[in-house]
């Protein structure tokens, strides 16, 4: 399978969620990271980038425009993981477009992704610090809150996934597709 494909659905619009690749979808993701992270929510001031970009595998949400070649998509949606200590891995900056918010699928997707993808790779443990208002979402795809926490000055879980529930992705690359509804 070519890690580009995008599947055009009539009426509809295919998102394609992979690891980031390319040097526009690094771009699109950290601009989106900054929208979402500094100016929508105030957390950051100028970037939210750290020391674990450095180390950290990017994973995007592409909305196909032209699903063919190379033709750049434009990304919708991002996280990113790394590993913090052997079998022990982390998710983050979970970001979605604001106008994408409501297709409901895509940070699920992306959150899909990243945890079969580290599984995958040997993860024995899955965490995350999610913001408060996203608890709900991640309970629906079996995350147990593990404790509360402040962090940036925002209530914060810390959760974790369970396993059993993400199948190893060794094509991470080629990531997985969702529909997304009419018009969008």
């Amino acid at each position: 399978m070519n890690d580009d494909l995008c599947v055009e659905v009539p009426a509809a619009t295919t998102f394609r969620i992979r690891w980031a690749g390319a040097q526009w979808e690094a771009e699109q993701a950290m601009a989106l990271r900054r929208a979402v992270f500094c100016h929508e929510q105030g957390i950051f001031a100028g970037d939210d980038r750290d020391e674990t970009d450095a180390r950290a595998q990017l994973l995007v949400a592409v909305k196909c425009v032209k699903c063919e070649g190379d033709a750049p998509g434009i990304v919708v949606g991002t996280v990113r993981i790394h590993e913090d200590e052997p079998g022990v891995w982390f998710g983050s900056r979970l970001a979605v477009h604001a106008a994408y918010r409501s297709h409901g699928k895509i940070g699920a997707t992306l959150i899909r992704l990243a945890v079969s993808s580290a599984h995958g790779l040997g993860c024995t443990k899955f965490l995350a610090h999610v913001q408060s208002q996203n608890v709900p979402l991640f309970r629906r795809l079996h995350w147990n809150v593990l404790a509360e926490e402040t962090l940036l000055g925002r209530p914060h879980h810390l959760m974790q996934a369970d396993l059993d529930h993400y199948p190893a992705c060794l094509t991470p690359r080629v990531g997985m597709s969702t529909p997304g509804r009419s018009g969008t």
